[in-house]
């Protein structure tokens, strides 16, 4: 994956959206396609794509108009069907048409607590095919927030920060009361959080107003007034909302399956998904992971298992291609710097080649 930068003052959504489209039209275009075929190598049809993706639009443009406006705004510039970048927008959406499958993606390990700045890591997992590109986004929201974010081109939001000392990870989950009936997309939930919270609980307000038809989670965490840090993670699902708090450590640890009991009971990731040994193996090395640079913090995560680390995704090339899947990030929030540190690749690949800073 290649990681493109872009910065933008408008708080103007649609401006923003304008931007984006002259700067990385032929980008917004092939992630597109490419999502498309996806949705088709999966046996979902194209009116049902098409349908989850504008019921998803529309429940986007009622709960959060300036971020619809400026995925039109995009699709205009670029001269796409709204309908086609609304689906990547809405790709959990439509994946939620079909049950889960393959590994799972995301591992997340942060730790908070008194007297110490947030400590984060994650890495993302997804399928290499459809992600020739990323993008890494400054800009300033409605609210006058500043935010940094990585996502994909045309999802609205994945992991960031913003200066009020506020960040988020995020993890997909699958839960049995998952559907095809379109809700807020869950990646315009993580960009209203980044663009509107200052708060753990204005976090889990915005979170819990969206009327979803995916689950996922969103692992957030902030500086407190005595200088130290809380986290919880917002398990999110249409069965509803609940919050998972860090152990009494300050670890809190999230892969791809519901950690709240009640939520657990309707779990549908595959069996064959290797998120319980991802959180396990988080677990197992957590007396490493603190008071270490980003890239010192990759290395140890991998627990002395390199690239053979369960957190460690690379691509099964004996399998079909919907069913490769690698870890295409590695990335860590700081709160107190405003920034990112990342790595388009594995822990122990980062933990080789440093991570750089957006």
């Amino acid at each position: 994956m290649e990681l493109f930068t872009a910065t933008s003052i408008t708080q103007d959504p649609a401006e923003r959206g304008r931007e984006l489209g002259a700067e990385f039209g032929d980008r917004f275009i092939r992630i597109a396609e490419l999502y498309l075929m996806h949705f088709d190598a999966l046996k979902i049809p194209e009116e049902t794509v098409r349908r989850i993706a504008e019921t998803s639009h529309a429940a986007l443009s009622a709960w959060a108009p300036g971020l619809a406006a400026e995925t039109e705004a995009i699709a205009d510039a670029v001269g796409l069907e709204t309908w086609k970048l609304a689906a990547v927008g809405a790709r959990t959406e439509v994946l939620a048409a079909e049950p889960p499958r393959g590994e799972g993606e995301c591992s997340t390990a942060v730790l908070v607590g008194p007297g110490r700045a947030p400590e984060t890591m994650q890495t993302w997992d997804w399928h290499d095919f459809l992600v020739p590109d990323g993008l890494l986004l400054d800009f300033v929201a409605e609210s006058g927030h500043k935010v940094k974010m990585f996502t994909e081109f045309g999802t609205a939001a994945k992991i960031g920060v913003n200066d009020a000392g506020l960040g988020l990870h995020f993890n997909i989950l699958s839960h049995r009361t998952d559907s095809d009936q379109g809700g807020v997309p869950v990646h315009a939930i993580a960009r209203r959080i980044l663009e509107e919270a200052s708060t753990l609980d204005d976090a889990a307000r915005i979170a819990g107003s969206a009327t979803v038809s995916a689950s996922t989670v969103f692992t957030v965490f902030e500086l407190d007034a005595d200088g130290g840090s809380r986290a919880a993670s917002l398990e999110l699902s249409p069965a509803g909302l609940a919050t998972v708090q860090p152990g009494q450590d300050g670890w809190l640890f999230h892969t791809n399956h519901f950690l709240d009991p009640e939520l657990f009971a309707g779990d549908t990731m595959p069996a064959d998904s290797n998120t319980a040994e991802r959180y396990q193996h988080l677990a197992a090395v957590r007396n490493t992971l603190a008071d270490l640079t980003p890239t010192e913090r990759a290395g140890a995560a991998c627990g002395g298992q390199g690239e053979h680390a369960v957190i460690c995704m690379t691509p099964d090339t004996a399998k079909p291609l919907i069913d490769q899947w690698g870890t295409l990030l590695t990335i860590g929030v700081d709160v107190a710097g405003f920034g990112l540190d990342y790595f388009a690749g594995r822990p122990d690949q980062a933990a080789r080649h440093g991570l750089a800073r957006f």
